[in-house]
């Protein structure tokens, strides 16, 4: 009798102390895809918004000057060259880097169609995070509990007039890139550590 009311007491102890490990695990809250675009999209709307680098080629060039953004101004001799001025309404939704309100468009071949200049919007925008997925465990450094997430990093083109936009939709724009955030679990709630 004697061992078996030892066996009935380390029997015991050992589910107590089960029960005391598996009340001191804390269940890890998921990261669901709409509060890691909400943590994202906090982040970059808590940051000072930028305008958009518009890439013009040819195709842009001729929209621009349909939608009246600029005026064809000067023509070069060599009749590759010429100077495009930015028109009032131009210069409302339009900076050129360097200052001025003149686009200089200089290829060096007739159809060279890589050849293109930058403008950038008066308005300015915030990036937007789209399309979060692939939401998996990660190892941080410091962080003991962490997710990693790969999300869709897009300009916003709200409030920029539609020729504009489409301009700026033009092959050789970036307006999408992939990008990749880190998360860690602090007190309970899920806290954004980097983008990258």
């Amino acid at each position: 009798m004697k061992n078996s009311t030892k066996l009935q007491f380390l029997g015991a102890m050992a589910l107590a102390s089960i029960g005391l490990f598996v009340a001191g695990c804390k269940s890890v809250p998921p990261l669901t895809a709409n509060q890691a675009q909400s943590l994202i999209q906090a982040k970059y709307d808590q940051s000072a918004p930028t305008p958009i680098t518009i890439t013009l080629r040819n195709d842009g060039m001729v929209q621009g000057d349909t939608a009246k953004y600029w005026d064809r101004t000067k023509v070069y001799p060599n009749g590759l060259w010429a100077d495009f001025t930015l028109t009032p309404d131009g210069k409302k939704l339009i900076a050129i880097p360097g200052g001025g309100d003149v686009i200089e468009w200089r290829p060096m071949t007739a159809g060279a169609s890589n050849y293109s200049v930058n403008v950038n919007t008066v308005i300015a925008t915030h990036l937007k995070a789209i399309n979060i997925r692939n939401i998996q465990s990660e190892v941080l450094p410091g962080a003991s509990t962490a997710m990693g997430c790969d999300y869709d990093e897009v300009v916003d083109f709200t409030g920029v007039p539609a020729p504009l936009a489409a301009i700026g939709h033009n092959p050789g724009n970036q307006i999408s890139m992939q990008r990749h955030a880190d998360f860690s679990l602090v007190n309970g709630a899920w806290v954004l550590q980097s983008t990258e």
